[in-house]
């Protein structure tokens, strides 16, 4: 029997607020099984926990934002994408701030932070989506599909326009099968443009924004000194992204996602297309040896 995960033991890091710009403090701590990945806001009166699901997102202007009765937490996305990636089903995640630090703009932070508490398997079968028919939703030009394959592939098209994202690759194809999380996906940064911050800073959004912790473009270049992590880092992140949406579904999923120029939102509104069809999904447990190679501990590539 596959297994749920959660961590040993709690974790605590310090990070900026990518669009806050605020100081805020992140302790992930271990979760019962069943219980799913859950965000706890502790400066509230008192405790408020916000349970990461498809239907708690609330905006998706540049980020995944997640709400109940008011209370938000914002840019959840990179975090459960390493969640993702690490495998790991039970989590509460205290924020002292309504925004989750954005470290160095990709996953690589939080998964050395979940890493270094250690993964505890918990007696309670691991549960999976498992997509039965093809899902879509279409915006324009923009595609964000689920459709049914024993694995988990995502297979990720951008368009910016952009002389220095026209130079890198503009599609990239991941299959946990034969791919790893960390080297494949997990360092890829976020990317924006300065021509874009002032108005995004007006909207109360990218206060916390630096060359530290994005890739910055102008009208005809990168910004920062360093080079790229990946030759094709901007659509890389851009799966990263959609992995931890995807994730807001509340179970890893068997299939595989197809995207041109998708977003947050888009991957949302899959989300909760795929979630009214209870016909186009089941959720199924799997013993080892019947389990997908993307997620079997033979070869456990999607976590190492």
């Amino acid at each position: 029997m596959m297994k749920q995960r959660t961590i040993a033991t709690p974790v605590k890091t310090v990070g900026i607020g990518l669009h806050s710009g605020r100081k805020v403090t992140l302790t992930i701590k271990p979760a019962p099984v069943n219980s799913g990945i859950s965000f706890v806001r502790i400066d509230t009166p008192e405790p408020f926990v916000i349970a990461a699901t498809a239907l708690a997102v609330c905006d998706t202007r540049l980020a995944s934002v997640i709400q109940k009765d008011g209370v938000r937490v914002s840019t959840v996305e990179h975090l459960l994408s390493a969640c993702a990636g690490l495998g790991l089903d039970n989590l509460l995640i205290e924020v002292d701030g309504e925004e989750v630090p954005i470290m160095d703009g990709s996953a690589a932070s939080f998964l050395f932070l979940i890493e270094s508490a250690g993964i505890a398997e918990q007696d309670a079968p691991r549960q999976f989506l498992v997509i039965k028919k093809p899902i879509e939703v279409r915006e324009g030009d923009k595609l964000a599909r689920l459709e049914p394959f024993f694995g988990f592939k995502l297979d990720f098209t951008i368009d910016f326009k952009h002389p220095a994202v026209d130079k890198t690759g503009q599609h990239f194809v991941v299959d946990f099968a034969e791919h790893a999380y960390r080297s494949e996906i997990g360092r890829a940064r976020t990317f924006g443009f300065a021509h874009e911050v002032e108005a995004l800073r007006e909207m109360g959004l990218a206060r916390g924004g630096s060359l530290d912790n994005a890739i910055v473009l102008d009208e005809h270049r990168i910004l920062n000194n360093e080079e790229l992590r990946y030759e094709d880092e901007f659509v890389r992140h851009k799966i990263l992204d959609a992995i931890g949406d995807l994730y807001l579904v509340g179970h890893p999923i068997i299939g595989a996602y197809i995207a041109e120029k998708s977003g947050h939102a888009l991957n949302n509104a899959l989300l909760r297309k795929l979630l009214d069809d209870p016909s186009s999904y089941e959720i199924s447990t799997f013993s080892e040896n019947k389990a997908p190679s993307a997620y079997s501990k033979e070869s456990q590539p999607l976590f190492f």
